[in-house]
C-alpha cells in the first residue's frame, strides 16, 4: 500500500506539471479536456505494469510533458498523447474518443495507433513506419507525438532485454532519429541518436563518454580562459552576451570519427564555443552576427577559409547560426558557434518554431512528396526511400543565377541536376562547377556553383545509381530504367558475351536464359550439373552497343597514335570510350575500348587496326 501510495503521488506530481505548463495557453474549457483526457488514461492504463515495475500510467503523462513542453504543441495533440496508447492497448476505441474529444483528437490518436492484422507487406515495424507517413494529411503532429512516444521510451530502454534493447534502437538510428533532424527537432534528434548508440554499442558508448570526461577536465583550465577572454572582449565592445564551452555528445564524436577516419585524441572539434546574443531592435540578426564576428577577429586570428554562413544560407532542416574559427592563445583553432536567441529556440523547436500556415505547409509537403512517389513501393524498399530523404547533414550549392540548392553531404553533380529538374538530369553530359569541366559523377561541397550541360543523347545509365546518393535521384534514374524493354538473354557477368560470339544458354527456374562463352569456366561447371536446363539460342544483333577492349602493339613511330585514332574514327566511325597507351624501349601498347554491335564487327575492327603500320598485334582483352 505504501508503494501504491507512493506512485499516486509522483502520478500526481508529474501530470500536475503538465497542466501547469498548458494553462498559460489554455482556455478554462481546454484545462477541463486535458484533466478529463488523463483521467480517461489513468483508469484505462491502470491496471497496467512497465517492464520496470512502474505504473503505466507514467508512460503517457511523460510523453505529453515532452509534447506540451518541449514541442509547445497545442491542447489536442498534449490530449492525444495521454490517450496515445488507450486504443492499441486498452478496450476503449477510437469511436470513443471521438464522442469524448471530438473528431482532431481521434485523428491523432488513429495514426499513432499500430494497426493489428493478420499479414504485414515487410513487418509490423515497417508498417508502422509507413502508416504514420501515409496517414499525414497536412500535419506534422501526429509525427510530432510519435517522436515523444519514442523519446520516452528510449529514456526508460534500459528496463527492457537486449534483444528488445536492440530492435527498438535500431530502430531510433534508422528511421526516428533522422525524422527529428529533418524537421529541425535538433535536441531530440541528438537526445536519441545517442541512447540508440548507447544501447546498440553499450561500450564503445561508454568508452568516448570516458574520453570525453577526461578530455573536458585535461582542457578545463584553458578552455574557461578561452570563453573568458571571448566574454572580456564582447563586453568591452559593449555587447551582452551568454558564452559557453558545450561538448560534443558521443554519438556525433563517433560518426566524426568514423568520417574522418581519426581516433579520438586527433579528431579536430570534439567541443565547440557558443555565443548566444539579444539583437537590439535597431539591428538585424545578421548584422548583429556580424559585428560580433568583428569584434572577435579585432582580438583572434581567424582561421583562413573557416566561415561557415548558415544564417544566409539555412540547413535545410532550418538550423541557421555563424561559424567561425578563431585560433586560442594555446595555439589551436576553436570553432565557435554565434547565434541569436530565436535561432536556439527553433534549433529545439524546428519545423513547428514558426506557426506561419505556409510555414508549415511547405515542410509538410516535401514529406508527402516522398511518400506519394514511394506510395506503390512494397515492404522494406518503401522505407528505404522515404529515409534518404532524412540525410543527417546537407550542403548549401548554387545555380549560375544564384538559386540555392540544398543537397545531403556527398551529393554529386546529378544529384544536383535531378534536383533542379528530372529532365536536366536525365540529359546531364558534364559539368562545369566554379568554372572548371567536372564530370557528372564528380562529388560537390558546400558553395559550390554548378553549372550543368545537356545532350539530347544521353540517357540514364545503370552505373549511374552508384554516382547519387538524394531519393529524386536514385527514383528518377531508377524508374528510367525499370521502364526499359528487358533483354532478351541475360549475359554472364564473368564472360560478357556478345552477339556473334559462341555462346551457350542455360534456363533457370523462373524461365530466364543466361548466355555464356562457350568457353566459360562458368558454363563449364554448369554444363556438368545442369546438363537439362541448356538451351539452344539465336544471339543476333541489333542497337545494342557493347563496350570492348582491345589490346595494340606497335613499333613506335612519328604519327602511330594519330593513325590509329583516324583509323577508328574517321573510318570506322566508331566513338571510343578510353584510350590508355604506353611505351617502353620502343614498343608501343594501346589499351582501347570502345562500343560494338556484334562479334563479327570487332573482328572486322581488329583486322583494319593491324593493317596499319608498324602495328603488330591486335587483341580482343577478355
Amino acid at each position: 500500500m505504501d508503494k501504491e501510495t507512493d506512485y499516486n503521488k509522483i502520478i500526481d506530481e508529474r501530470v500536475e506539471r503538465v497542466f501547469d505548463i498548458m494553462r498559460p495557453r489554455c482556455s478554462e474549457s481546454d484545462m477541463a479536456r486535458l484533466r478529463d483526457a488523463f483521467a480517461l488514461a489513468r483508469e484505462a492504463h491502470a491496471p497496467q505494469r512497465r517492464k520496470g515495475g512502474e505504473p503505466y500510467i507514467l508512460h503517457p503523462i511523460a510523453v505529453a510533458t515532452i509534447v506540451a513542453g518541449d514541442m509547445h504543441l497545442g491542447v489536442n495533440p498534449v490530449i492525444a498523447a495521454f490517450l496515445h496508447d488507450v486504443v492499441e492497448d486498452t478496450p476503449h476505441t477510437i469511436d470513443e474518443i471521438r464522442r469524448r474529444f471530438g473528431d482532431d483528437v481521434a485523428f491523432l490518436v488513429g495514426v499513432v495507433t499500430k494497426k493489428k492484422k493478420e499479414h504485414y507487406d515487410a513487418s509490423l515495424q515497417v508498417d508502422n513506419f509507413r502508416q504514420m507517413l501515409s496517414f499525414m494529411q497536412n500535419d506534422v503532429r501526429p509525427l510530432l507525438i510519435k517522436l515523444a512516444d519514442r523519446l520516452h521510451n528510449m529514456r526508460t530502454l534500459a528496463a527492457m532485454n537486449a534483444d528488445k534493447q536492440m530492435k527498438i534502437a535500431g530502430e531510433t538510428d534508422y528511421f526516428y532519429a533522422p525524422l527529428a533532424n529533418r524537421l529541425g527537432l535538433y535536441h531530440i534528434k541528438t537526445e536519441l541518436e545517442n541512447l540508440g548508440f548507447r544501447y546498440r554499442c553499450p561500450h564503445e558508448y561508454e568508452e568516448i563518454k570516458d574520453l570525453i570526461v577526461q578530455d573536458e577536465n585535461a582542457q578545463a583550465e584553458r578552455l574557461a580562459r578561452f570563453r573568458d577572454q571571448i566574454y572580456s572582449t564582447l563586453a568591452d565592445a559593449g555587447i551582452n552576451a551568454e558564452v559557453s564551452i558545450e561538448y560534443r555528445e558521443p554519438y556525433s564524436i563517433w560518426r566524426k570519427m568514423h568520417k574522418y577516419g581519426d581516433d579520438f585524441n586527433h579528431l579536430k572539434y570534439r567541443h565547440f564555443t557558443e555565443i548566444v546574443y539579444d539583437t537590439p531592435e535597431h539591428m538585424t540578426e545578421k548584422a548583429m552576427a556580424l559585428t560580433i564576428y568583428s569584434v572577435l577577429t579585432d582580438h583572434f586570428k581567424e582561421k583562413p577559409g573557416g566561415i561557415s554562413n548558415y544564417i544566409d544560407t539555412p540547413k535545410e532542416n532550418g538550423y541557421q547560426s555563424f561559424h567561425v574559427k578563431l585560433l586560442a592563445d594555446f595555439g589551436r583553432w576553436q570553432e565557435v558557434h554565434i547565434s541569436s536567441r530565436r535561432m536556439v529556440m527553433n534549433s529545439r523547436l524546428g519545423c513547428i518554431a514558426d506557426r506561419d500556415d505556409d510555414n508549415i505547409r511547405r515542410w509538410i509537403e516535401k514529406f508527402r512528396q516522398v511518400v506519394r512517389e514511394s506510395s506503390d513501393t512494397g515492404g522494406t524498399e518503401f522505407i528505404e526511400k522515404v529515409v534518404t530523404a532524412f540525410y543527417n547533414d546537407d550542403i548549401m550549392t548554387f545555380t549560375p543565377k544564384g538559386r540555392p540548392v540544398v543537397l545531403p553531404q556527398k551529393s554529386t553533380v546529378l544529384d544536383f541536376a535531378y534536383e533542379v529538374d528530372a529532365a536536366l538530369g536525365e540529359r546531364a553530359k558534364y559539368a562545369r562547377v566554379n568554372g572548371f569541366l567536372t564530370s557528372i559523377k564528380a562529388p560537390l561541397r558546400r558553395g559550390d556553383v554548378v553549372e550543368i550541360f545537356t545532350d539530347s543523347d544521353v540517357r540514364p545509365q545503370p552505373d549511374w545509381l552508384a554516382s547519387v546518393v538524394t531519393y529524386k535521384a536514385r527514383n528518377a534514374i531508377g524508374t528510367y530504367l525499370d521502364n526499359l524493354p528487358r533483354p532478351a538473354y541475360d549475359r554472364c557477368p564473368i564472360c560478357m558475351p556478345i552477339p556473334g560470339d559462341e555462346v551457350v544458354g542455360f534456363e533457370d527456374e523462373e524461365g530466364r536464359i543466361t548466355l555464356h562463352k562457350r568457353d566459360c569456366k562458368a558454363a563449364v561447371s554448369l554444363a556438368s550439373q545442369l546438363g537439362d536446363s541448356i538451351r539452344a539460342v539465336n544471339y543476333e544483333p541489333d542497337s545494342t552497343l557493347y563496350y570492348q577492349t582491345i589490346i595494340v602493339t606497335a613499333v613506335d613511330r612519328y604519327h602511330l597514335f594519330i593513325d590509329l585514332v583516324d583509323s577508328i574514327t574517321n573510318q570506322l566511325k566508331l566513338a571510343i570510350e578510353s584510350f590508355n597507351t604506353s611505351t617502353r624501349d620502343s614498343i608501343v601498347t594501346c589499351t582501347i575500348t570502345l562500343g560494338v554491335h556484334s562479334f563479327e564487327e570487332l573482328q572486322s575492327i581488329i583486322r583494319h587496326i593491324s593493317s596499319i603500320d608498324g602495328v603488330d598485334t591486335v587483341k580482343r582483352k577478355d
